[in-house]
């Protein structure tokens, strides 16, 4: 059985899932990376709740968290992160926002400075002209959506999930990430990584800006991210550090011990 106990909570009038670890000093928010949910950190969740008071989010639009069309974007969800943020009363919270919370969580680092700890992030897109391997470049660059609507949510999701090397999930992880794809959820939620031609464009020239400690963490062999992208903003920030772990693009999960040690150290030192 999962530590991660889901519930749901209205934030700016959207059902937004989150799940939270008992409280102490200090506080990490917790970012859904995609197509996944925030059980996603059920293999990190009992280490990292031993260094912080955890709150794991659904972004909305992702996970099993209500879809909005004007918050699809790395930009204007880096803004409801903040509204998140406040909502749960997190003054100064570390956030961890790897995949499609890479691009968000500097979006609301550059334009809220001091409003985060810092941040943990990576396995996102962050370069321009976009570097992205299979199947993320054809999912941010297909003129043709058809083939997507055809295969169908759960079966992307599927594919997705057979793609994590060398950890099996458990089976209320899978039938959770199963359960987030109904119907063309997965289709209504391409505008977002559809949006990195020019959000990142925009985010590259708020990078040397951001003086927040940024942690970031990629897989070696991620086939779908390549590590260029945190080569590229650990050059670009002025305040980052970089590890490269030995795993594909589920990093968290397939190397989930060394996810938790980089990251909880992290947090010791910052």
């Amino acid at each position: 059985m999962s530590d991660i106990q889901p519930r749901f909570r209205t934030i700016d009038g959207l059902s937004i899932r989150y799940a939270e670890s008992p409280r102490q000093k200090p506080a990490a928010l917790l970012l859904s990376p995609w197509p996944e949910s925030l059980y996603a950190y059920d293999a990190t969740w009992s280490r990292l709740a031993e260094h912080a008071h955890l709150i794991a989010v659904d972004l909305p639009g992702f996970g099993h968290s209500e879809l909005r069309e004007d918050l699809l974007s790395p930009s204007a969800m880096g803004e409801f992160i903040v509204r998140i943020a406040d909502e749960f009363g997190l003054t100064e919270p570390h956030v961890v926002g790897p995949d499609i919370g890479t691009s968000a969580a500097l979006f609301a680092a550059a334009n809220h400075p001091g409003r985060f700890r810092s941040v943990v992030i990576g396995s996102g897109g962050a370069l321009v002209p976009t570097d992205l391997g299979t199947p993320l470049h054809e999912w941010v660059h297909d003129e043709d959506l058809a083939p997507y609507k055809a295969l169908g949510s759960k079966d992307i999701v599927t594919i997705a999930m057979d793609a994590i090397e060398g950890y099996e999930l458990p089976d209320v992880v899978r039938q959770d990430y199963l359960a987030a794809y109904q119907g063309q959820r997965f289709v209504e939620q391409l505008p977002y990584v559809r949006a990195y031609p020019t959000d990142l464009r925009t985010l590259n020239g708020l990078l040397p800006a951001i003086t927040t400690p940024v942690q970031l963490i990629n897989g070696a062999h991620d086939p779908v991210v390549p590590v260029s992208n945190v080569e590229h903003l650990h050059s670009k920030l002025p305040n980052s550090k970089l590890d490269v772990v030995d795993a594909g693009h589920f990093v968290w999960e397939e190397n989930a011990d060394e996810y938790a040690r980089i990251v909880t150290e992290w947090w010791q030192a910052n």
